[in-house]
């Protein structure tokens, strides 16, 4: 698994009205089963994730939304169309991107599912990732959000 490939990506939401730019390196995605992001997109989450200094937006017409759904949490969508786009804490210092949003090729492979004890009772999570049962890493990425934490 590649956890440091330094490249640029960008990505948006469906209609186009926001655009991003990552200038750094992203971690490989995570698919979230919680029932908040099944609610949220639908169905899973899948999210990379950037410092937020490497994170560009362009949003001429300003609607770029952000919706705080825990204290201190909040995901940001387009206001116009209802794409997701982004997920971050205060103060965290990182974003996540929701990978579907990104202009291929992404260059990302998935890691880790995480929440699968919330996972929807219409589906398996049946695929050979690695699984937490709550909110957990791999040592991998867990090295991985240090190392580029500490750019900041």
């Amino acid at each position: 698994m590649t956890l440091d490939r330094e490249r640029d990506r960008t990505g948006g939401c469906l209609c186009g009205a926001v655009r991003y730019r990552v200038t750094g390196p992203m971690r490989p995605v995570v698919q979230c089963h919680c029932v908040q992001c099944l609610r949220w997109a639908g169905h899973t989450v899948a999210a990379s994730l950037c410092l937020e200094d490497d994170l560009s937006v362009n949003d001429p017409d300003g609607v770029l939304s952000w919706f705080e759904s825990s204290p201190g949490v909040h995901r940001g969508f387009c206001g116009r169309c209802g794409s997701n786009l982004f997920w971050r804490r205060d103060h965290g210092g990182t974003v996540s991107v929701m990978a579907g949003t990104i202009d291929r090729p992404t260059g990302l492979t998935t890691a880790l599912h995480i929440f699968t004890r919330q996972a929807g009772d219409y589906y398996a999570v049946a695929d050979d990732m690695p699984h937490t049962a709550g909110h957990g890493t791999t040592p991998e990425i867990d090295a991985w959000v240090e190392a580029t934490r500490a750019r900041l």
